[in-house]
């Protein structure tokens, strides 16, 4: 069976990791008021569809977010250290003479 929701979240929506059942794990996405829980495929490697899938998820869910709040983001990790630490002929770094 195929659907498809359009829903907008409200201001309180949130998503959680949960556990159905100790066997059950489940990502659960509370969009205010609409709810969306997302479980283990029922299949032998579903674990692993599910794992990707979240994994994919993320990737996507981290690409609208830059792109709709961009200050938001955290700077990007800088190319190189900020400090040099020079060294003499001793391995020392100097006397400052």
């Amino acid at each position: 069976m195929g659907f498809n929701v359009t829903c907008t979240p409200g201001k309180k929506a949130a998503a959680a990791f949960m556990r159905v059942t100790e066997h059950l794990p489940a990502l659960v996405v509370y969009l205010d008021p609409v709810n969306v829980a997302i479980q283990l495929p029922p299949f032998p490697g579903g674990d692993v569809v599910l794992a990707n899938f979240c994994r994919e998820l993320a990737r996507e869910a981290a690409k609208l977010a830059a792109e709709i709040d961009p200050d938001g983001e955290a700077a990007p990790p800088e190319r190189g250290p900020r400090h040099r630490l020079v060294t003499g002929d001793f391995g020392d770094s100097g006397g400052g003479f």
